[in-house]
């Protein structure tokens, strides 16, 4: 009796197979993938110089349209601005016509650990400034690769980044007027 009972625990061990192999399995290996598209806000009104959050012109909404006709092919999971009237003016058309809301990021936090979880495999529009957005995408790229603030007369730059999960980032810039 006592070797039918150990013959079974035998037989019932070695049917079992490692957990090694069936954790392997169990989780496929893929590159998860989060796509950062940045732009810097269209162009603003400076007729008055004192005013620090100044109206788009309409040069400035006609751009914040185009930006929209250039996402149209784009399944953009969230879309971020900083809180500046020309920022979230440049993302409404895009927004609205994506059916998203404005998600507001702290133009002096670049790249939170909020923001990061936050849009974590996910296709994200980010809205900023002459003097943020290649720092932003540079510092979600994980490197310096932009080193200028992008010139004041300058409203078509793109700025692509994919950050994989396998830690093989793509960064370009594009030009788009």
């Amino acid at each position: 009796m006592k070797y039918l009972i150990l013959s079974l625990i035998l037989i019932a061990i070695s049917c079992q197979q490692s957990p090694q192999k069936n954790q392997e399995k169990a989780e496929p290996k893929f590159d998860e993938i989060s796509t950062y598209y940045f732009i810097r806000h269209a162009e603003k009104d400076t007729t008055d110089r004192e005013n620090r959050n100044p109206t788009l012109t309409e040069e400035g909404k006609q751009r914040a349209e185009n930006w929209k006709n250039v996402f149209t092919a784009v399944d953009f999971d969230a879309i971020y601005s900083s809180d500046f009237i020309r920022t979230k003016a440049t993302a409404q058309p895009t927004a609205q016509s994506k059916g998203l809301k404005i998600e507001i990021y702290d133009h002096t936090k670049l790249n939170s650990e909020a923001f990061k979880k936050a849009t974590k495999g996910k296709k994200v529009l980010v809205v900023g400034h002459t003097n943020t957005t290649p720092y932003f995408a540079n510092a979600v790229y994980g490197e310096e690769y932009f080193n200028n603030d992008i010139d004041e007369a300058e409203h078509g730059k793109l700025f692509i980044v994919q950050v994989h999960s396998n830690g093989k980032n793509n960064i370009q810039q594009l030009t788009i007027n």
